[in-house]
Order: structure tokens, then sequence, then C-alpha cells
């Protein structure tokens, strides 16, 4: 699968606009050549550059597979509206912490890389709202039939 950006190219800076530094908003991603049989899709997105450990920035689930796009700015909620049943986990940012969380490395700590994953599923992922990302790999681990990957950077 190919992940794509109209706000950033892979490997250059996601822009200030996406970052905890700006309004926070979510990027807008579309992707292509979702494999056939793929019944739902999942997004992570997360910072393995982070001092403390891999920093985890949005974890988004239960994508209709018809779905070849987000756009700009989704709301933090549980479910969304726009795609039709998705549902967020929670952030690095704590228990409560719901949906996407732009960059914001540690002031001059380098630049960092932002890795969004998704993941074509041949199944139905279970989990309610709200779970973390070490939750939903260990429901799609051996259910994964495709995975994109965009990188973008970000350095304060």
């Amino acid at each position: 699968m190919i992940i794509t950006s109209t706000a950033f190219e892979p490997g250059k800076p996601v822009p200030k606009k996406y970052s905890g530094e700006g309004e926070d908003l979510s990027p807008p991603l579309a992707w292509s050549e979702v494999p056939q049989g793929t019944k739902e899709l999942a997004l992570i997105c997360d910072d393995p550059d982070a001092p403390m450990g891999t920093w985890v920035h949005w974890v988004l689930y239960k994508i209709p597979p018809e779905t070849t796009s987000l756009p700009e700015g989704l709301p933090r909620d549980k479910t969304l509206k726009t795609p039709a049943g998705a549902v967020q986990g929670v952030n690095s940012w704590g228990s409560d912490n719901l949906g996407y969380r732009g960059p914001m490395p540690p002031k001059g700590h380098g630049p960092h890389h932002y890795h969004f994953k998704l993941y074509a599923l041949d199944t139905l992922v279970s989990l309610p709202p709200g779970a973390d990302k070490k939750a939903l790999l260990g429901e799609i681990r051996d259910h994964v039939l495709a995975q994109g990957e965009l990188i973008g950077t970000f350095e304060r």
C-alpha cells in the first residue's frame, strides 16, 4: 500500500500546523493499493526517536476498507463520523487522551521521525474505542494483509 499526504512529502518536515507548536491538527492522508480481501484498516502514528522510548501520537482503527483518505483535522472523538464507524485509541499523552496529537519533541533533541503506518486487515477489530497501540497490535498481529508507511520529520 502507498500512503501519502498533501501536507508533506515522504522524509520531509511535517508542517508546524500539524504539531503541538501549531494547531495540532491531524494531517490529511490518502492511500492506494489496498489488497482485495481487506475487511478493515488501522492506522498508528508514532515517534521512535522520543527520549523515553517510542511515543504514540495516534491510534485509529475500524476504518472501513473502502476508505481511501482521511481529511485534515479529525476530531478527537472516540467514534468518528468520517470515516463512518472508525474509532480512536489512546496516545502517549494519557489514558483519557484520544485521537491525534502532533509532533512536539524536546527542544534541541534533533529531528524526530513520525511514522504513519496503515494496516490492511483480513479481520474486523473487536477492540472498543480507547484501546492503546499495544492492544491493537496484539489483536491484528496475524491478520495484516499489507502495510504502508509514510514518514515525516519534525525538529524544535
